[in-house]
């Protein structure tokens, strides 16, 4: 077998004028719904969001999955690039996109990544994914004969890499420069130069591995888009685009990966005084004394909120294990508590369990839980990137909505072709 390497390509992005890219920039498809879509739209005829979401310029009550959804997608990426709004780069380059959140930057490469590197597991995933989540980007960008989401990748270390665009990002004018709505800083480069391609795409090659953070299912709809012009093309020789799609590349140091919560409609038949004697056989349940919701400072705490107050609870010794998986706080939480507790068996369908991401705040869980729609709430301590490598190398998943990832890509920033 051959040394695991990881390969990355340059590519011709199609990109935003300059004037545009603030206007074009758009949070990713899979954080809002249709209806949220609809109204960030509003007054912003060139939003990423009419490519990505182009229901939005359809009929309400139109089947988002329906055929014309696509279609519309495809007519109007056309029409931007018609109207100048997107242009192509002439020649191959990558890319560097830093986002600034809170103060806190985070710089990757934009690049191509290659679709056997993820089917032969250089490049590991740590969550499964949905048959129908799937099947939608596989059209959307079979369609578009494009790459239009890029995938959030991380790498353990790569110093070479490390001073190379340290060197380029200090020496060289960005081409956009913005801040988003939401505060959010973005900052893209493009690095033309063949010297320092040439050395990126090598310090690369002594990387073993890519873990997916963020964008399961964008990657594995690109794979099998890939797989399907493979057929369509036998003597394809591994060379044309579609064998590769579009990635951002992130040291793991530099991710910052936020709590992910938990929201319950019932006490399952329980009242508070018996739900608390039946959760103390497994956790150190104390009241929380200090300002505001408790946020958990450590592995295995947790935040209870239950009758407008808050508690701390600690897992107990005997439920701790070294497992990758089963040792997580989301898996703690669900194997001990929601499950034999709560009887929430499948966190992934169950109707009475919510998810919160972290960027929410926990006032949101305190207000979700006050407002009478749920019963109580639980904070948690975030995943770090320690844990998700470690869960990716064992070739395990992860349990659903473990991790919460900020900030957001943007889309539309860069797009990536699969040519002919």
């Amino acid at each position: 077998m051959a040394a695991e390497i990881t390969t990355i390509r340059p590519f011709m992005a199609i990109r935003p004028a300059e004037a545009y890219a603030k206007d074009v920039a758009a949070l990713p498809y899979d954080v809002m719904n249709s209806e949220e879509a609809r109204e960030m739209v509003q007054g912003k005829p060139w939003s990423f969001l009419h490519v990505d979401k182009a229901e939005v310029d359809l009929p309400k009550d139109i089947d988002v999955y329906s055929p014309a959804v696509y279609a519309k997608a495809k007519e109007n990426l056309e029409n931007m690039i018609h109207n100048g709004i997107l242009g192509q780069d002439l020649l191959p380059n990558l890319y560097l996109y830093r986002m600034t959140m809170n103060g806190r930057s985070q710089t990757g490469l934009v690049c191509c990544t290659s679709v056997d590197e993820y089917i032969n597991g250089t490049i590991k995933k740590h969550e499964l994914t949905r048959a129908d989540k799937e099947a939608d980007r596989i059209r959307h960008v079979d369609t578009l004969n494009a790459n239009t989401g890029p995938i959030f990748l991380a790498y353990k270390e790569n110093k070479d890499a490390k001073a190379i665009i340290d060197g380029w990002t200090a020496a060289v004018k960005p081409v956009y420069d913005f801040v988003a709505e939401d505060g959010i800083g973005h900052t893209v480069w493009v690095i033309d130069s063949d010297t320092e391609i040439g050395m990126l795409v090598e310090s690369f090659k002594q990387v073993k591995n890519l873990y997916i953070a963020d964008g399961h299912h964008r990657n594995a709809s690109a794979v099998k888009v890939a797989l399907k012009r493979r057929e369509a093309k036998p003597d394809y020789t591994g060379e044309e685009e579609f064998n590769y799609y579009l990635s951002v590349l992130f040291a793991a140091e530099d991710l910052y990966i936020m709590d992910y919560n938990r929201v319950v409609k019932d006490l399952n038949g329980y009242n508070t005084e018996e739900f608390m004697q039946e959760i103390g056989k497994k956790f150190d349940i104390a009241p929380y004394t200090g300002e505001g919701p408790y946020h958990p400072e450590a592995l295995h705490t947790f935040g209870l909120y239950l009758d407008g107050k808050w508690f701390k609870m600690t897992a107990k010794e005997e439920i701790i294990t070294d497992d990758p998986v089963l040792g997580l706080d989301v898996s703690i939480l669900q194997k001990e508590l929601l499950e034999p507790v709560l009887a929430i068996g499948d966190p992934r369908t169950d109707k009475r369990i919510d998810f919160v991401g972290g960027i929410r705040g926990l006032g949101e869980l305190e207000r979700r839980v006050d407002s009478g729609e749920m019963r109580l709430a639980f904070s948690m301590f975030p995943t770090s990137m320690e844990e998700l490598m470690d869960v990716a190398d064992e070739d395990m998943t992860m349990p659903p909505k473990s991790t919460w990832f900020e900030p957001k890509l943007r889309s539309g920033l860069f797009i990536h072709d699969l040519g002919e």
